[in-house]
C-alpha cells in the first residue's frame, strides 16, 4: 500500500482528531482537532478550506450524497453546514438552550438529527429547511445515534436508554439498557426465512463490554452478547456480508460472529491481530476488505478469508499507538488517525486506468502519477496535474485527461523522462481516447475527433476532422486507431415501411431497428476505405497491429473477428463467446499475431485465428485462464498477459493454454491427460515446433502423429513433411512429396483432407479446384462406386463401364447379385481395345446368372469363355449349390481334375473317377477311389490306388492278405518304415515260423516286449540284440544283459550291461571272456572303466593288464588306450612312448610315428607341455619318413640331409641299421656330401655290418672306403626364429638362445619367420615355399597323412604365437 499524504498540524498535536471522509464520492476529507476549527483537505492533501468554530468540534457528518457536511462545536447550540458544491459555510441556530453533543444524517434522505447534552433532539430538513424540536428525548447527553433505511432514528444516551423515532421524532420504541450505550448502528440479522424486511437490528455496545441485538419491530426479541474478558473490551465493531459482524477488543483480538439464529452466540473467526493493542476496526464493502490498527501498525484481511492478512502497514514513527480508521465509500483511500495528532492517508485501490500500443503501456501508478513502460524496459513515471479519468498511450507519446480537457507528454530526447507537450480542450466530456505516431482520436458525444498531435495551432485545426461528417450516419459506440487505419462501431436506426391491410385500416406499418457499422478510414487520406455492415450497434472494436484484422462486441454482447480486404469481406463469430466479456488483446509475440485473448472480471478466454486450413478460415477457442480479482488484462505477449491491479502495479499471468511451453524443454512430470490437453492447446495455436519438443519428453507415436494431421488442417505441407519424417512415417512423407509444389489452394487442401479421411470436404474442394476429376479418382480408390458413379455422369462418361465392372466386383463380394449381375451387363464396352475388360465382365455375368437361377445361360458362358479360373469358380458356385453334375463337368473343363474326381466320386460315377485318376494328385481321392476298387474285389488296382493316397499300410494288408506278395510288403515296410505295416509283416513272418524276420519286424513297429519274449523264447537274443541298436530303453539292455549271463555270454552281457550303465558287472564279464575274444573284450573294458570314472575298477583292470591276476602280462596298447580313456594323458604319453619304441624296435616305423604323434596332438590339444623324449623321437621318426619321400621325388640333397640326422641315431632303428646306412651313404654320394658318404661307409665295413651289405653296393662301398673323398658341399645358413642368429639349415639348436627350434614338415630344416606357414589339419609349421613345392607331388600332409592341396595352405605373417617356448619340455 502506497502513502498519498500525511496531515500534520500544530494545532493538533498531542490531540485525537475528529475526521470524516466525504460519502459516495470520497473526494474531500474534514479533520477537526483539539482547536476551534474544522480543516477540509481534496483527496491528494491539499487543504480547501476551513471552517472556524466557536468551540472545539465535537461532532461532524456528510450527508448522504457527501454535498453538506454538518459539523458541531462544545458549548454552541448551532450547527455549521459546509456546501462542497459551492465551497460556503452556513450557520443554523437550533433554538435549543444546551449544547450540541450528537449530529447524524439520514442515509436516503436530507434530514438531519442533532442531539444535546440535556436528551433533547432536532430534525432538520435541509431541502426544505423545516426544524423539528423533540424536548425531552433522553434526560441525559445524547451519545451516539444512526439513521436506517426506512428513516428510522436510533439514540443513545447517558441514561442508559436507547430509543427508536421516526422521522418526525416520534418514539416508537425504547430500551432500558445495563450500561452507556457507544456505536449504535442498523442492520439486517439474517433469519431462517429470507423476508425483504429492510435493516430491522439495532446492535449497540454496552459498557464496553457486551454487544446487545435487537429487533426493531419486536423489543422482546433481543440478544446480548458477552466475549471472553481476556480479550478486553470492545472499541470497535462494523457490520458485513450476510448479517455479520467484526468486533475489535482492546487487547488485540478481533471476533467474527454471525447473527443467524442457529449461529449467534459462537465466534466463527477470532484471531489476535496485535500484541498490545487493537484501537479500531474498519471495513470497505467496495473492496471487500476489513482492516484492523493497533500499536503502530494496519493489518488488511480479506472478508473471504479472515484469517489471511493481505497486507501490512507498519508506522515505525507513531510510537504513541494509532487511534481511529476509516475507509472512502470506494475503498480508495484508508484514513489512520494517531494518538499524537496526525492523520495519514493509504491508497488502498487505484481506479484500474491504462492504455497499450503494441508493447508499450501507460498506467495509473497513484493518483496523480502514470507509469510508462515497453515491454521488457525500465518503467518511467510521470507527474500529471489531475487524476485522470482516462489514459492514452502511442508509440511515442502519453495523453491524459478528465472531463473534456487531454494533456499530452512527449519524452524527452536525452533522458527517460516525459514532458508536458500542451494540452487540448474538446467539445465534449471524452469517453476514450487513442493514439499512433502522429495523430489522436477522441470519442466524445457520439463522434471521434481525429486530429494531429505535435504542430502548431494552425496546422491542427487543418489536420483536424470529426466522424462521422453525417449525423445521420449513426451515433459512434467505440473506436480504435492503428499505425495506418482508424476503426469506429457506429449504430444506424434503419426505418422499414411495411404494409398491412386490416378490413378496418388500410395503410402502412413503420418497423424501427438498430444496423450497425464497422468503418475504416484510412489516416493519410481522412476517407474511408471500408464499410462493414452489422445486423445489430456496435459496441467495441479491438484491431490487431496491422490493422488487418479486427474483433468486434455488439450490442447482444456476441463477438465477431472482421478481415477487411479488398476482394470480399470476412466476419466470422467467435465459438462460446462470452456474454461477460469486456475487452480484447492481440498477442503482440511475431509468431502469435493470430493469437487474441478475450476477458472479463473472472477468466481469460484465448482464441486463436486460423487464416488458411483445409476447412476454411475459422477462429477456434483454445482453452480459458482463471484471472485473480481486480486485475485488468493491459498487454499479452507470448502467452504472458501483463495486468493492471486495483494496487497501481502490473503483474503477469501466465496463460494455462500456452503451458506447453513450460514443459516443452523440461522432463514431463504431469498425467498422460494434462499433456493431451497441452499437446492440443500447441497444435491449436499452430506452435508445431514446441509440441514436438513436448512429445520427446513423453508423448507417444500417436501424440507425434497429431502434429503431422495438425499441419495438414494447417496446409503447413513442408512443416508436415519434417514431422512425418521425424516419426518415420515414409508413405506420408512421399505422398506429401508429390503434392508439394501444387499452387491451386482449393486442389492442394482436397489432397490434404484425403490424406485426413475427410472425403466428403476433399471431394468438394476438388470439384472447386481446377482438376476436379481428382474428385473422382478419389472415390474410386475409397471403393465407393455410388459417389463414383454419380460423378462420372458429370465429369467422364467413358469411364462409367469401368466403374461399374469394379461397383460389380464390390457387389458381388458383399452379397448383393442382383445388381452386381446389371452392373457387369452395363460394363461391357463391346469395344476389342478393352477385350480383357469386357472377358471380366462376361465372367461377372457368368457367375451372377447362376447365382440367381439361371444355370444354363451361366454354364453356357462359362463354357465358352476362356479362362479356367472362370471354370473353377463357377464350378464351386454349382457344387455349392448341389449341382454336382454340372460343376463336374464346369471342373473337368477347368482342369481341375481334383475336384471333378471328388464331384464325380459324390455322383458315384466311378468311371469318370477312373479317366481322370492319372490326371488327380489328391490321396484323399485315390484312397476313396481305392477302397471301392477293393470292395469290388480288383485288388491290383486297390493296391495301386492305395500307394498314390500314400497310404503304405493298406498297400501292406492288400499284398499280404489278398495278392500273397510279402516281398513287396517287406519292401514297402521298410522303405516306409510304417510301425503298423511292420506288425502286419511281423504276424506274417511269424505265421511262416521265420523267427528272425519276426523279430525283426517287432522290433521296427516298436512291439520291444514282444520281440524280447520270441527271441527269448526261440534264442534268438544275438538277432534281437544287433537289430534293437541303440534304440532300446535301459532296462531293455538290462534284460539283454541278464539273459546273456544265464547263456554265460560274457561279451554279449558285459556289452549290454556296459549300455545299462551297471559298469562294474560288465568289466567282470569283459575279464571273463576268453584269449580269442581278449582284443575285443580289452577294448570294450577299457571303455567301460573310461565311462565309470570308478577308481577300483580301475585299478581292476590295470593288474589285470599288468598280468598280476593270471599272471599273462597283456599288450602295452591296451594299457596306453586305458590312460587315453581316463584322460590321463602324461601316463598315456609315457605309455605311447614305450609303445613306439617297441614298434620302431620292430621296424613299423609309420605305426610308430601315428602313435607319437596322436600323443603330441592330444596332449597340446589339452595344453599340456609336451615330454622331450617324445618330441625328439617324433622329429626322427619323420625325418626317416620325409627321407623316403624326398627320395622318391629325387630331391637327393634333402634326402640325404634327413638320412643324416637319421643315421647319426640308428641306434633308435636296430632293425634296419644296414639299409638305412647305405641309403645314407648312396644319397650323400649323389648330393655331393662326399665326406658324409665316406664316413657311413666306414660304419658300414664294421664286422657285424659288413656282411650284411647288399651285394649290389657292396663293392662300391668298399671301394669309397679305400679312396676316401673329403669334399663335402657346405651347408646353407638361415637365421634362428627365435633370436635372428644364423645356423645351418638342419639344424634345431640354436648355440645362441639355446631353444629347440620348430622344423618344418616338408624339409625338416627350422623355420623361418618370414617363410611361416602351418598345415590346417594338424597346424604342425612348415616353411610355405617348400610346403608349396612338396603338394605339387603329394596330396596328403606327411605329419597327419590327410588329404590337402597348395590352396589350403596360408602364408602367415605374424608367427609369434607359433614361437612358444613352454609348449615342449626342454
Amino acid at each position: 500500500m502506497k502513502s498519498v499524504f500525511t496531515l500534520i498540524d500544530n494545532a493538533w498535536m498531542g490531540s485525537k482528531l475528529l475526521y470524516k471522509w466525504q460519502k459516495s464520492l470520497g473526494n474531500y476529507i474534514a479533520v477537526a482537532g483539539q482547536d476551534s476549527s474544522v480543516k477540509i483537505f481534496d483527496r491528494h492533501g491539499h487543504k480547501w478550506t476551513e471552517i472556524s468554530l466557536p468551540g472545539r468540534c465535537v461532532g461532524m457528518d456528510w450527508d448522504k450524497d457527501g454535498d453538506i457536511l454538518a459539523v458541531i462545536a462544545a458549548k454552541s447550540s448551532c450547527i455549521y453546514l459546509w456546501d462542497a458544491s459551492v465551497n460556503k459555510t452556513s450557520k443554523i441556530d437550533s433554538g435549543m438552550r444546551d449544547h450540541m453533543s450528537l449530529v447524524v444524517w439520514s442515509k436516503t434522505s436530507p434530514l438531519l438529527a442533532a442531539g444535546t447534552a440535556k436528551g433533547n433532539l432536532l430534525i432538520y430538513n435541509q431541502q426544505t429547511s423545516h426544524k423539528i424540536p423533540i424536548l425531552g428525548k433522553h434526560t441525559k447527553k445524547i451519545t451516539c445515534g444512526c439513521w436506517n433505511a426506512q428513516n428510522l432514528l436510533a439514540l443513545g444516551c447517558d441514561d442508559n436508554n436507547l430509543s427508536i423515532s421516526n422521522q418526525e421524532g416520534d418514539t416508537i420504541r425504547e430500551i432500558k439498557l445495563r450500561g452507556a450505550p457507544a456505536d449504535i448502528y442498523f442492520s439486517m440479522m439474517k433469519t431462517s426465512e429470507r423476508t425483504s424486511q429492510g435493516e430491522n437490528t439495532v446492535s449497540v455496545c454496552v459498557e464496553k463490554k457486551m454487544l446487545v441485538l435487537f429487533s426493531v419491530n419486536n423489543t422482546d426479541d433481543w440478544y446480548e452478547l458477552a466475549f471472553d474478558a481476556s480479550y478486553g473490551r470492545i472499541v470497535s465493531y462494523r457490520w458485513f456480508g450476510d448479517g455479520y459482524i467484526l468486533i475489535g477488543f482492546s487487547h488485540g483480538y478481533f471476533v467474527v460472529i454471525s447473527t443467524h439464529v442457529r449461529e449467534i452466540g459462537h465466534e466463527l473467526c477470532q484471531a489476535r491481530n496485535h500484541k498490545d493493542s487493537l484501537n479500531s476496526v474498519a471495513i470497505s464493502s467496495a473492496l471487500n476488505k476489513a482492516a484492523s490498527c493497533g500499536d503502530n501498525s494496519i493489518k488488511i484481511h480479506d472478508l473471504s478469508d479472515l484469517k489471511y492478512i493481505s497486507n501490512v502497514i507498519q508506522l515505525e514513527d507513531e510510537t504513541k499507538g494509532l487511534d481511529q480508521l476509516s475507509w472512502t465509500d470506494d475503498g480508495q483511500l484508508l484514513a489512520v488517525s494517531t494518538q499524537k495528532g496526525t492523520l495519514h492517508v493509504f491508497l488502498t485501490k487505484l481506479p484500474i486506468l491504462g492504455d497499450t500500443y503494441g508493447t508499450r503501456l501507460a498506467y495509473l501508478t497513484s493518483l496523480l502519477e502514470v507509469t510508462v513502460s515497453n515491454y521488457g524496459t525500465t518503467p518511467v513515471a510521470i507527474q500529471v496535474e489531475v487524476e485522470p479519468t482516462f489514459i492514452a498511450v502511442g508509440p511515442y507519446h502519453v495523453a491524459v485527461g478528465m472531463n473534456n480537457k487531454a494533456w499530452f507528454y512527449a519524452p524527452l530526447e536525452q533522458e527517460s523522462a516525459f514532458t508536458k507537450l500542451k494540452e487540448i480542450e474538446y467539445f465534449g466530456t471524452v469517453a476514450n481516447m487513442c493514439l499512433n505516431a502522429k495523430y489522436a482520436a477522441a470519442l466524445f458525444d457520439g463522434k471521434v475527433q481525429l486530429h494531429m498531435i505535435d504542430g502548431s495551432e494552425q496546422e491542427e485545426r487543418k489536420q483536424m476532422k470529426l466522424f462521422p461528417d453525417d449525423d445521420r450516419k449513426g451515433r459512434i459506440f467505440c473506436h480504435a486507431l492503428t499505425a495506418d487505419f482508424l476503426y469506429y462501431g457506429t449504430d444506424q436506426a434503419c426505418r422499414i415501411p411495411v404494409s398491412i391491410s386490416l378490413h378496418w385500416i388500410p395503410g402502412f406499418l413503420l418497423l424501427l431497428f438498430q444496423l450497425g457499422n464497422v468503418v475504416c478510414v484510412l489516416v493519410e487520406d481522412w476517407e474511408t476505405v471500408s464499410t462493414f455492415s452489422h445486423t445489430v450497434a456496435v459496441s467495441k472494436v479491438f484491431p490487431d497491429v496491422n490493422g488487418t484484422r479486427l474483433v468486434f462486441i455488439d450490442d447482444k454482447k456476441s463477438g465477431f473477428l472482421l478481415t477487411l480486404s479488398s476482394a470480399a469481406d470476412l466476419c466470422l463469430e467467435l465459438p462460446d463467446f462470452s456474454p461477460t466479456i469486456t475487452g480484447v488483446l492481440w498477442d503482440n509475440w511475431h509468431a502469435d499475431r493470430g493469437v487474441f485473448v478475450a476477458y472479463d472480471d473472472d477468466r481469460v478466454y484465448t482464441y486463436a485465428v486460423h487464416k488458411t486450413t483445409i476447412y476454411g478460415p475459422r477462429v477456434v477457442l483454445v482453452g480459458s485462464t482463471p484471472l485473480l480479482s481486480s486485475q485488468k488484462p493491459m498487454l499479452l505477449y507470448n502467452g504472458v498477459l501483463t495486468c493492471q491491479t486495483a494496487s497501481g502495479k502490473i503483474s503477469e499471468v501466465a496463460l494455462s493454454t500456452h503451458s506447453f511451453l513450460e514443459h516443452s524443454t523440461n522432463t514431463w512430470s504431469g498425467s498422460q491427460p494434462e499433456l493431451g490437453k497441452q499437446l492440443t492447446q500447441a497444435l491449436q495455436l499452430k506452435r508445431f515446433y514446441e509440441a514436438w519438443d513436448l512429445c520427446l519428453t513423453e508423448g507417444s507415436e500417436a501424440n507425434k502423429g497429431e502434429i503431422g494431421k495438425a499441419c495438414l488442417v494447417h496446409m503447413e505441407v513442408e512443416q508436415a513433411i519434417y514431422f512425418y519424417r521425424m516419426c518415420g512415417n515414409v508413405g506420408m512423407v512421399m505422398s506429401l512429396q508429390a503434392i508439394q509444389g501444387i499452387e491451386d489452394n482449393n486442389l492442394l487442401a482436397g489432397h490434404l483432407a484425403m490424406f485426413l479421411e475427410d472425403f466428403c470436404l476433399a471431394q468438394d474442394l476438388y470439384l472447386a479446384s481446377s482438376c476436379p476429376i481428382a474428385a473422382l479418382e478419389m472415390r474410386r480408390d475409397l471403393l465407393h462406386w455410388d459417389s463414383a458413379l454419380k460423378l462420372a455422369k458429370g465429369l467422364a462418361e467413358d469411364q462409367i463401364p469401368f466403374l461399374s465392372k469394379e461397383y460389380a466386383v464390390h457387389l458381388e463380394f458383399i452379397g448383393d447379385y442382383m445388381n452386381a449381375l446389371a452392373h457387369y451387363e452395363k460394363g461391357m464396352t463391346h469395344n476389342n481395345k478393352f477385350q480383357e475388360h469386357d472377358e471380366v465382365c462376361l465372367a461377372g455375368v457368368a457367375r451372377m446368372s447362376i447365382r440367381m437361377g439361371d444355370i444354363r445361360r451361366g454354364v453356357a458362358q462359362a463354357i465358352q469363355h476362356p479362362s479356367r479360373v472362370l471354370k473353377k469358380e463357377c464350378a464351386a458356385i454349382l457344387e455349392s449349390m448341389k449341382q454336382l453334375s454340372e460343376a463336374a463337368q464346369l471342373y473337368e473343363k477347368g482342369q481341375c481334375y481334383d475336384k471333378a474326381a471328388s464331384v464325380y466320386i459324390r455322383c458315384k460315377n466311378w468311371a469318370k473317377v477312373g479317366e481322370l485318376l492319372p490326371n488327380v494328385t489328391s490321396s484323399k481321392i485315390h484312397l476313396q477311389y481305392a477302397k471301392a476298387k477293393e470292395a469290388d474285389g480288383n485288388y491290383k488296382e486297390a493296391a495301386q490306388a492305395y500307394g498314390s493316397a500314400k497310404d503304405w499300410d493298406s498297400v501292406t494288408r492288400v499284398l499280404l492278405d489278398h495278392l500273397k506278395n510279402p516281398e513287396g510288403a517287406v519292401r514297402i515296410v521298410r522303405e516306409t518304415q510304417s510301425i503298423e505295416g511292420a506288425k502286419m509283416v511281423a504276424r506274417f513272418f511269424l505265421s511262416l515260423k521265420d523267427y528272425g524276420s519276426a523279430i525283426h519286424f517287432l522290433v521296427l513297429s516298436q512291439c520291444n516286449d514282444e520281440a524280447f519274449q520270441l527271441a527269448q523264447q526261440h534264442k534268438q537274443m544275438e538277432v534281437y540284440a544287433d537289430i534293437i541298436g541303440s534304440d532300446a530303453t535301459l532296462e531293455d539292455y538290462q534284460s539283454i544283459a541278464l539273459y546273456f549271463e544265464a547263456e554265460k555270454n560274457h561279451l554279449q552281457a558285459g556289452k549290454f550291461f556296459q549300455k545299462c550303465g551297471q559298469y562294474s558287472r560288465a568289466l567282470k564279464h569283459f575279464l571273463k571272456c576268453p584269449n580269442t575274444d581278449d582284443s575285443l573284450a580289452l577294448d570294450m573294458a577299457i571303455e567301460t572303466v573310461g565311462q565309470a570314472k570308478d577308481t577300483s575298477l580301475t585299478n581292476l583292470l590295470i593288474e589285470y593288464l599288468m598280468g598280476e591276476s593270471d599272471g599273462i602280462p597283456k599288450d602295452a596298447k591296451y594299457l596306453f588306450r586305458l590312460y587315453m580313456a581316463l584322460q590321463q594323458y602324461r601316463e598315456a604319453a609315457r605309455t605311447a612312448i614305450i609303445i613306439a619304441r617297441e614298434e620302431q624296435n620292430a621296424g613299423n616305423y609309420r605305426s610308430s610315428h601315428n602313435v607319437l604323434f596322436s600323443m603330441y596332438t592330444q596332449l597340446q590339444a589339452h595344453k599340456i607341455k609336451i615330454p622331450a623324449e617324445m618330441a625328439t623321437n617324433l622329429m626322427i621318426l619323420h625325418s626317416y619318413l620325409l627321407g623316403k619321400i624326398h627320395i622318391k621325388r629325387r630331391d637327393h640333397l634333402k634326402g640325404a640331409r634327413m638320412l643324416i640326422r637319421v643315421s647319426k641315431n640308428i641306434s633308435k632303428f636296430p632293425a634296419h641299421v644296414v639299409p638305412i646306412l647305405t641309403s645314407a651313404v648312396i644319397e650323400c654320394h649323389r648330393a655331393g656330401l662326399k665326406n658324409s658318404a665316406f664316413g657311413f661307409a666306414a660304419m658300414l665295413m664294421r664286422p657285424e655290418y659288413r656282411n650284411e651289405i647288399h651285394q649290389n653296393y657292396r663293392k662300391k662301398i668298399e671301394a669309397m672306403v679305400r679312396r676316401p673323398d673329403a669334399t663335402e658341399l657346405e651347408e646353407e645358413t638361415t637365421p634362428c626364429p627365435y633370436c635372428g642368429f644364423q645356423l645351418p639349415q638342419n639344424e634345431l639348436l640354436c648355440i645362441s638362445c639355446k631353444n629347440n627350434l620348430p622344423y618344418c614338415i616338408a624339409t625338416g630344416r627350422h623355420m623361418l619367420k618370414e617363410d611361416w606357414s602351418v598345415c590346417p589339419h594338424c597346424e604342425f609349421p612348415a616353411l610355405y615355399s617348400q610346403f608349396i613345392l612338396l603338394l605339387e607331388t603329394e596330396t596328403v600332409c606327411p605329419m597327419c597323412s590327410e588329404t590337402l592341396s597348395a590352396q589350403q595352405v596360408k602364408k602367415i605373417k605374424d608367427c609369434s604365437v607359433y614361437l612358444q617356448t613352454d609348449q615342449v619340455d626342454q
